[in-house]
Order: structure tokens, then C-alpha cells, then sequence
């Protein structure tokens, strides 16, 4: 396979070049077409750049142990996002996450991964949002948290949250709907101080 051959190549082709060919250069292209997506999935979990650049390398070392065993029956992309989002429910839940939350030893850096370039000003503004959005997701309780991101930020179907949760569609609806009532109680004052 070429450089020029990336983008004619579906997940399923490049994971069936993996597991049948161990193909790496098929799994680079695969790592590379998710990487921004599992790092601001991380990042919405976490709250941390930190932590979300090491969730997305726990998620990308599970993906590449796991990839041999990926049996077809889901899309790909969907695999995917299942093992970051318990990659993050996983250390979210550690004895020394919240340990080291508690005593205050991670740093807080703001950032998704971005593509375009704002003024100052603006990135200001969009920074301040942002940071207090993402503090008023990280008060809701996982459950919620899980499903308003897979859904309000990384804009998933109803039917692809429900195969990374495992929840049925009622439930999941039902998650949303709660998660966003909190959210917007939260948020209330954000629109008076901008």
C-alpha cells in the first residue's frame, strides 16, 4: 500500500490488513484518522490535558493488543470509542487518580485539539466557554457525563452510544435528556457574563 492509497481504504479494510497481513503501516493510518477524535473524547472525560494524552495512549496501545481479536460485528470507529471511553471510566474510578486530584498534583491545561487559528481575543473567549463548560460536565455524574459527551460533543447516533454503553435506547434518551437539564442549570449565567 502507498501514501496515495490512505483515504481509499475503509476502517474495516485497513483492520482486516492488520489483523490478516500485520500490516502496520494500516494500523498508522487507522491511529491517524482517530487520534484527535480519542484525544478530545479523553480530554472531555478528563478535564486535563495531561490525563487525557495518556488515557489516548492507553486507549491506542489497547486498540493495537485488542485489533487481532476486533470480530466485525460493530463498526470500527465504534470499537474505538468503547475502549476510550472506559479507558477514562477506568482511571476516573482509580484509587490514584483520585488521590492525585485530591492533593492537587495534576495541572489543568485547556485544549481540545484544534485546526484552525482565531484571534487572540476570540480563542480568549472561546477558552473561558470552554473551561466552564467542561467544568460543569465534569460535576455530572458519569453516567450522564458518558452520554452527553458521545452525544452533544462528539455528535454520535442514539444507536452508536448505545452499543459503546451498552445501555438501551430509553435509558440512554432518558441520560441525555438529564445530563443536558443539569448542564443548562449550571450554565444559566454563563450568557449574563459574557
Amino acid at each position: 500500500m502507498d501514501i496515495q492509497d490512505t483515504n481509499t481504504f475503509g476502517d474495516e479494510d485497513l483492520v482486516k490488513k492488520v489483523q490478516h497481513q500485520n500490516d502496520m503501516y494500516a494500523f498508522e493510518i487507522l491511529v491517524k484518522r482517530y487520534q484527535n477524535k480519542v484525544y478530545n473524547i479523553c480530554f472531555r472525560f478528563m478535564g486535563d490535558a495531561h490525563e487525557a494524552f495518556d488515557c489516548a495512549q492507553d486507549t491506542f496501545i489497547k486498540i493495537y493488543r485488542g485489533i487481532r481479536s476486533f470480530r466485525h460485528q460493530s463498526h470500527f470507529g465504534t470499537w474505538v470509542y468503547r475502549i476510550a471511553v472506559n479507558t477514562c471510566k477506568n482511571r476516573l474510578m482509580s484509587w490514584e487518580y483520585r488521590r492525585t486530584k485530591k492533593t492537587g498534583h495534576l495541572g489543568e491545561v485547556p485544549g481540545e485539539l484544534k485546526g484552525d487559528s482565531i484571534s487572540p481575543a476570540d480563542e480568549f473567549a472561546k477558552v473561558r466557554i470552554q473551561e466552564r463548560v467542561q467544568e460543569a460536565i465534569n460535576m455530572l455524574p458519569f453516567d450522564q457525563k458518558q452520554v452527553i459527551i458521545l452525544r452533544d460533543i462528539q455528535q454520535l447516533s442514539y444507536e452508536e452510544i448505545e452499543k459503546i454503553t451498552g445501555l438501551p435506547s430509553g435509558t440512554v434518551k432518558s441520560k441525555i435528556a438529564r445530563g443536558r437539564n443539569k448542564l443548562k442549570e449550571t450554565l444559566k449565567d454563563l450568557k449574563n457574563e459574557m
